[in-house]
């Protein structure tokens, strides 16, 4: 079956002497391996489409059972070339293709892609400083379209509805906030206070938080990179999922 399709690169890796294997999020067949066969010779006509993030409409050979199918074409729609030009924007779009590949499989559909275009989109567009949070704030929307929201409005042990003062205490094992009965059983968990829980929740509907000092983006960063490794993570190592997230600088 020939399926004409959405389509955006998150990896892509030499195969032989002329031709490219590649990931790819499409919107009909969720995450697929194709070969852009010849892609690599001078005259192919993939051209320079095949960059890294480059979103266009993807013609694949569809074949069932196979985990390799074949990419016949590819017309570029959004190149997303700002992505490149910035360490900042380029490491947050790798970390949101790093996640991506790990955990959206070849059922995932139109939702999921288009949150992913919001956020790659976003990235590209970050203001100076301002790629972390758009980072942040992409990668809580996927963990949210896969199934795995965190719980703040009710305790995540016993479901009761948590009255939010100053602070309340998020505890990424259990999946979330608890309530103060639910505290003094669980040890371990974050203090987070009440505006950087609203913030979560823009983030996670869909919104854009408040602007961030450094110090609260690297919070923020540290949380999620705790859910996500305690709930979706595999022990595998997420490299650039990780590297993003352990990163100190101000981005």
């Amino acid at each position: 079956m020939l399926l004409a399709t959405d389509a955006i690169v998150l990896h892509s890796m030499e195969y032989l002497e002329s031709s490219r294997i590649l990931r790819m999020l499409t919107r009909e067949a969720g995450v697929q391996a194709v070969i852009a066969k010849g892609a690599r010779r001078p005259r192919s006509r993939f051209g320079a489409a095949l960059d890294l993030f480059a979103q266009g409409t993807a013609q694949i050979l569809l074949k069932p059972g196979r985990d390799l199918q074949t990419l016949t074409g590819f017309d570029v729609a959004r190149a997303r070339g700002a992505l490149a030009e910035d360490l900042a924007r380029f490491t947050g779009a790798a970390a949101i293709a790093d996640v991506l590949l790990r955990f959206a499989h070849d059922d995932a559909g139109p939702e999921l892609f288009a949150i992913v275009v919001e956020a790659l989109d976003g990235v590209a567009t970050a203001p100076p400083g301002g790629a972390r949070e758009r980072t942040i704030g992409g990668i809580w929307r996927i963990v949210g379209a896969l199934g795995f929201s965190p719980s703040l409005d009710d305790c995540s042990i016993c479901h009761a509805t948590v009255a939010v003062g100053e602070a309340v205490l998020f505890h990424h094992r259990a999946g979330g906030i608890l309530c103060e009965r639910c505290v003094g059983s669980h040890g371990g968990g974050r203090a987070i206070p009440r505006d950087a829980l609203e913030t979560l929740r823009l983030w996670l509907g869909g919104g854009e938080g408040a602007s961030l000092s450094p110090r609260e983006g690297r919070a923020h960063q540290r949380l999620l990179h705790e859910f996500v490794r305690e709930h979706l993570a595999d022990g595998r190592p997420l490299r650039a999922f990780d590297a993003w997230a352990t990163d100190p600088a101000d981005a």
